[in-house]
């Protein structure tokens, strides 16, 4: 599915959100976020390092004027470093009063996933990468790992983000 689609899909009215994920993947395993909180999917651009940042904030983009950091997701699930290509997508999210880009693999397509078909997260190792997964998403045969928007940025790291923007 073409970015353009997928922000069509992004751009409907607030309560036809309910229920809808943007799904997207690193490496073989699937994800999706509440489209409530996605604001645009760029392609991956220039990104100008911040100093004394965690290695998972690769750095700053500016977005038509607008200074957003950006987070790699694979390095903020401890997953080894991939090298951006044509297919590696910033989804630009808003949580908690702060805009964040989020380093993707591939973004795939916006999803409905009715509550029935979202099970809770095992309760195994909650405190460490597990803290990220909101739901277990059932589509068809497919799983998706369901986050938490609200996890990805900790107080620390909103601190740090402000001090550097």
């Amino acid at each position: 599915m073409t970015d353009t689609k997928i922000l069509e899909q992004i751009g409907q009215e607030e309560d036809t959100q309910k229920g809808k994920f943007l799904t997207f993947s690193l490496g073989n395993e699937s994800y999706g976020l509440e489209i409530k909180y996605v604001t645009e999917i760029i392609g991956i651009q220039p990104i100008t390092e911040v100093p004394e940042l965690p290695e998972y904030i690769r750095g700053i983009i500016n977005l038509r004027g607008k200074i957003i950091p950006v987070m790699d997701v694979r390095v903020r699930f401890k997953k080894p470093f991939n090298e951006y290509n044509e297919r590696t997508c910033i989804i630009v999210i808003d949580v908690k009063d702060t805009s964040l880009g989020l380093i993707v693999d591939m973004v795939s397509e916006v999803l409905p996933i009715s509550d029935e078909n979202i099970a809770p997260p095992p309760d195994i190792n909650k405190s460490a990468g597990n803290r990220f997964v909101k739901g277990i998403g059932k589509v068809g045969s497919d799983v998706k790992l369901l986050l938490d928007c609200e996890m990805f940025l900790q107080e620390d790291d909103i601190i740090a983000i402000e001090k550097a923007t």
